[in-house]
């Protein structure tokens, strides 16, 4: 999110002096009182202009700039109680994301449902359970896909998978974040990348933990880290603290009483094996290092 090399060609000017030969050929004449032979002096000859380099057209990465001003306040929030079958779904849950975050630089943004459409949702730069920080897994030069919190549709309705939309890049503040999460569920390992620009760093914060069972299984693909609590009336986290995930349950439309299914990284006593409704179980030393992670951080979890 091109600028063109001017060229300016500089041209030397070449000046030939004769006004002393001609006198010194005037003064031997006078004194000899014979004519001199005068040497002719060739004008110099035009060079040809060169050809002008045209410049080159910036090509524009993805869609025009939208500079409407939407009506925030008639399009519904996207938190994680969301329900919108108008955000579109990830389509490549298992592909890189940018290493970029996005947060709204106002009160809030404007969520559209494709690059240069409609705004199908608003995005605020505060929300009491995150989903603000967000991620980018597309850059184009006035706009970027990121990762979202809500569901497009409840289990048994529709796909409940992780959902994405697209910011305007004058709406948002653009960092970068060094860090990723990788959970491989055959090996069991959960793993903390860190690319500081001179090469991958990996920790290994778990070599065993828990996830879903068949019946609820842990959501794959790529989430975020959308927010971190601790909760004291969850006993069996014995007061560490919860690192809720952006994605929800794949066949559960809430849990323990609640409209929604978050998947999480929380410290269970019991944590080896397809044991949970979903969440992934570490120990504690897991958990305290997962939960300094930024808001926002990529979560790539494979079978």
């Amino acid at each position: 999110m091109g600028s063109g090399v001017r060229r300016i060609a500089l041209w030397g000017v070449v000046v030939l002096v004769v006004g002393g030969a001609v006198a010194v050929a005037v003064g031997s004449q006078a004194g000899q009182g014979a004519p001199s032979t005068a040497r002719s002096v060739e004008s110099p000859s035009a060079q040809p202009s060169p050809t002008p380099t045209p410049t080159p057209t910036p090509t524009l990465r993805g869609e025009p700039a939208d500079t409407a001003a939407y009506d925030l306040g008639a399009l519904p929030v996207a938190d994680v109680f969301a329900i919108n079958p108008r955000l579109p779904l990830d389509d490549d849950p298992d592909a890189p994301t940018t290493g970029l975050v996005a947060q709204p630089r106002e009160a809030a943004a404007p969520v559209f449902d494709r690059e240069g459409g409609e705004p199908v949702a608003q995005l605020p730069r505060e929300q009491p359970y995150g989903g603000s920080v967000v991620p980018v897994i597309e850059e184009h030069d006035h706009w970027v896909r990121v990762l979202l919190t809500g569901r497009q549709a409840l289990p048994g309705d529709g796909d409940p998978a992780q959902v994405t939309g697209w910011l305007r890049t004058a709406d948002v503040d653009l960092t970068r974040n060094p860090h990723r999460v990788e959970v491989d569920l055959s090996e069991t390992t959960v793993r903390i990348v860190t690319d500081d620009g001179s090469g991958e760093q990996e920790t290994i914060v778990a070599d065993d933990f828990a996830w879903g069972t068949e019946a609820t299984p842990t959501p794959l693909g790529r989430s975020f880290v959308m927010f971190v609590d601790v909760v004291e009336e969850f006993a069996y986290t014995e007061g560490n603290p919860l690192v809720y995930l952006s994605v929800q349950s794949p066949t559960l439309p809430g849990f323990g009483g609640q409209p929604v299914a978050v998947t999480a990284f929380h410290y269970h006593a019991y944590r080896s094996g397809a044991i949970s409704n979903g969440c992934l179980r570490v120990s504690a030393e897991a958990t305290a290092v997962l939960s300094e992670l930024p808001l926002g951080t990529p979560v790539h979890i494979r079978a």
